[in-house]
């Protein structure tokens, strides 16, 4: 193994889904190496969908404020299709991976009022600092957004590189309207997710929680 390959291999590792961050800011310059690290993000006829609505600090509180207010007092929206079903080992999957967080946090399946508090904890950004929002052109369809996925993919292993924590948020995804109306993102523009970062707080529950991934056997279908 190279050690490009052994660097790239441990990044991918450390990495997690942060839940529970610090107030700590982010500086400018890391956030901007970030940036130019996740443009040269591989796209479909290097269309380049994705746009970035930065949201910092107290504009974030706010921003969390607004998200979390909307959630409760509206129903889901998306612009992208939400998943039909979770089936088979998909619904394994998701089942496990909920059961793990929770279990990390003692929130009982049978707390109602816990389960709502951390729901929403997605609207609060889950304490960060910075919250990127990821759009795509709408006229782009399905490579547009297939383009953002992986804009998202390399812009937590360019964050993970540095230092810095990320939470990839389809949640917010779930109420566009709401997330437009306060960024003014215009109609054009479809909202594919979210990334919460700043760095972790290492005393947060949350962060002891790690999800698995499924062995090559289950994923790999090899001919020739």
């Amino acid at each position: 193994m190279t050690d490009a390959a052994a660097t790239l291999e441990r990044i991918l590792d450390d990495r997690y889904s942060c839940r529970g961050f610090t107030s700590d800011l982010v500086p400018e310059e890391t956030i901007d190496r970030i940036l130019q690290m996740a443009q040269r993000t591989a796209s479909w006829c290097n269309s380049q969908a994705w746009q970035v609505d930065l949201v910092t600090g107290q504009a974030t509180a706010e921003f969390g404020k607004h998200l979390t207010e909307y959630v409760l007092s509206n129903g889901m929206r998306s612009d992208l299709p939400a998943p039909e079903r979770y089936e088979g080992v998909y619904g394994e999957r998701r089942r496990a991976s909920g059961y793990g967080l929770y279990t990390a946090l003692g929130i009982e399946r049978s707390d109602k009022e816990a389960r709502l508090t951390q729901m929403l904890e997605n609207y609060r950004f889950f304490g960060a600092p910075h919250v990127a929002v990821i759009t795509s052109d709408a006229g782009l369809g399905t490579y547009g957004a297939v383009d953002c996925g992986g804009y998202v993919a390399t812009f937590l292993a360019a964050a993970s590189s540095l230092g810095v924590s990320t939470c990839a948020q389809a949640a917010l995804a779930l109420y566009s309207d709401g997330v437009r109306e306060h960024l003014g993102i215009g109609e054009d523009r479809l909202i594919v997710c979210g990334i919460a970062f700043g760095y972790a707080d290492p005393e947060h529950p949350a962060n002891t929680f790690r999800a698995d991934r499924a062995d090559l056997t289950d994923v790999v279908r090899r001919h020739g």
